[in-house]
């Protein structure tokens, strides 16, 4: 991770002189969410990565969690990615294992992992779902220090590694994953960010030929070296060849950065221009972050330094781990907040339009609350419903020695909210005792989604040496909303991954994206969400599908999921945890069959 830069910053303590990243709690405010980890019947499973002293970088980044509806019965499913240590990759001790959880839907999970042949067993870090055969069931490819997998959904609670096959396995440190059809053909293609070479023959300890011979500390304190100064790895764009096979075409296609080999975290296909093609952004550990945007003709342009994205506010690389994407601002663009290191402000880039970005860190207000901590997983979201979306960071050290040293931070950090104000700024909200946003944990994966079928946005996230801590939203409005399950027709993909809504509704334009990949190496909710406020209608979708049409419907009912498919309107409803016929009239697609 790159090493922060603001050492000016004081040290901020509460009053109980604990590190503002592990206190400032109150005693009394909105109780946003709620830890459920053990009532759900996650807290039995514990991720493992490498050796407690963090002495290497493989045994601090943490992994991914995804969101999944694996046996298709419209309840979120959960997959926590694991880690290993040296001995298990030996066979001298039991890999960790990665979890399954399967939604029982009464508020519990069961871990169906082992039945259901997705343990991975190997080095784990990232995670992208997505139906990539376009036959109806969602697909997992977990990236790995070694091996990737890629685990096909056989449809019967079992699954099938199919990575050897498919020709994804490639074979080194692969960080996250991204799934999208930048071609336009109708399959999902598949991009893999790779990190840092790691050579377990010449390990990265300080003062050795693998790091250069450089002397690696952090404010004085000797630390594990990297990723500076270490060999990084270069990116794969693997195009899908319809028969379970993929092409490696990242070189042609002008994303294999083998010549920098910036150290790739997250990366994430997302329509940003709005031509109807889905461009590549990958956050960057320590360099600039890369903003490719689609040609059209398979290949892509670099436009990380022309648009801003690339650097932070003061024009200097971070350590950028994950990426956030929506559109804050209602104004229909899409907007990016990414997650950096401590004594960092955490980065929020405005869309300024013709693919500009300006990173208003400050200006916006998470600036300067944000700086002590070390964030990872983060996501807009609408916690409240109100129709504007919100913003949270997922937070963790990677230097243990954060607790005995007097930098003003902790190595366990609690996640931070902040309320979006409707006027380009936000205000943090306050972390209650005995509430979700005071728990403390190491946080690095995590995934945002309705997990519980009732409307409201939950989190879960993955830490590094723990278990999962699942946080339930139980905010106090009783504001509506709408959720849409996209499916594509024959042109698109089949899980409308690529997709983009425009919901008209309460006096709004909301805008929403089908995306697989983001947060850090994570997969959020596939289903779109939108708070409608005290409206009690629901509006007009317009959908803009991966095949080019577009699609008018008029939504007919509030506090429902909705199961929209491309050309026919809406065929299916879910209203809680049941399925419902209230409200199952569409409106006919008032522009069918146009493409771009």
């Amino acid at each position: 991770m790159g090493s922060g830069s603001g050492f000016g910053e004081k040290p901020v303590y509460d009053a109980q002189k604990r590190p503002i990243t592990a206190g400032g709690f109150v005693d009394s405010g909105p109780v946003i969410f709620q830890d459920v980890t053990k009532a759900a019947g996650l807290s039995g499973w514990s991720h493992t990565m490498g050796a407690a002293d963090k002495k290497l970088i493989i045994d601090t980044n943490g992994s991914g969690v995804g969101l999944i509806d694996y046996d298709n019965d419209g309840w979120l499913d959960i997959y926590l990615v694991n880690g290993s240590t040296f001995n298990a990759l030996d066979g001298k001790a039991t890999p960790p294992h990665a979890a399954l959880f399967h939604n029982n839907r009464d508020g519990t999970f069961t871990d169906v992992a082992a039945k259901a042949g997705v343990t991975n067993d190997r080095w784990g870090f990232g995670v992208a779902i997505a139906d990539y055969d376009n036959d109806g069931w969602p697909d997992i490819l977990v990236t790995n220090y070694g091996k990737n997998r890629l685990y096909h959904n056989n449809h019967d609670g079992t699954f099938t590694d199919v990575a050897e096959k498919a020709g994804v396995t490639l074979g080194n440190w692969s960080a996250g994953a991204t799934w999208g059809d930048y071609d336009g053909d109708g399959r999902l293609d598949l991009f893999i960010s790779g990190y840092v070479h790691f050579d377990r023959n010449n390990l990265p300890y300080e003062k050795t030929k693998a790091t250069g011979y450089s002397y690696c500390e952090f404010r004085g304190e000797p630390v594990m070296c990297g990723p500076r100064n270490l060999e990084g790895e270069p990116d794969h764009l693997f195009h899908n060849n319809g028969d379970g096979t993929f092409t490696d075409v990242s070189a042609s296609a002008g994303v294999a950065d083998t010549v920098n080999r910036y150290y790739g975290l997250t990366p994430l296909f997302v329509d940003i221009n709005g031509d109807g093609k889905p461009d590549l952004i990958v956050a960057n550990d320590s360099t600039l972050s890369y903003l490719y945007l689609n040609r059209g003709d398979g290949t892509f342009e670099d436009a990380s330094y022309a648009s801003g994205f690339g650097l932070n506010e003061d024009g200097r690389e971070v350590a950028a781990m994950g990426i956030a994407v929506g559109d804050y601002m209602n104004n229909g663009l899409l907007d990016f907040a990414v997650s950096d290191f401590s004594s960092e402000a955490k980065l929020l880039f405005h869309n300024e339009g013709a693919t500009s970005f300006t990173d208003v860190e400050m200006f916006s207000g998470i600036g300067k609350v944000s700086i002590p901590f070390l964030s990872w997983g983060t996501g807009f979201l609408d916690y409240d419903n109100d129709g504007w979306l919100d913003l949270m960071f997922v937070n963790g050290h990677i230097y243990p020695a954060a607790d005995r040293l007097d930098w003003g931070t902790s190595y366990a950090q609690r996640p931070l909210l902040f309320r979006n104000l409707r006027n380009g700024k936000f205000e943090a909200v306050p972390a209650v005792n005995g509430t979700g946003l005071a728990v403390v944990t190491s946080g690095r994966g995590a995934a945002f989604g309705d997990i519980f079928n009732d409307g409201k946005i939950d989190v879960i996230i993955n830490p590094v040496d723990g278990p999962p801590v699942l946080l339930r939203n139980v905010n106090a409005d009783h504001h509506h909303w709408v959720e849409l399950k996209l499916e594509g027709g024959p042109r698109s993909p089949r899980d409308a991954v690529g997709a983009t809504v425009f919901l008209t509704a309460n006096g709004m334009r909301q805008r929403q994206d089908v995306l697989s990949g983001g947060s850090y190496v994570s997969t959020n909710d596939p289903r779109v969400h939108f708070g409608l406020g005290d409206a009690t209608e629901a509006g007009t979708a317009e959908i803009h599908w991966p095949s080019g049409a577009k699609e008018i419907v008029k939504i007919p009912a509030v506090d429902r999921i909705f199961t929209v498919t491309e050309g026919k309107g809406i065929t299916g409803a879910l209203c809680g945890a049941d399925a419902c016929t209230a409200g199952m009239a569409s409106v006919p697609s008032a522009s069918p069959g146009s493409k771009r």
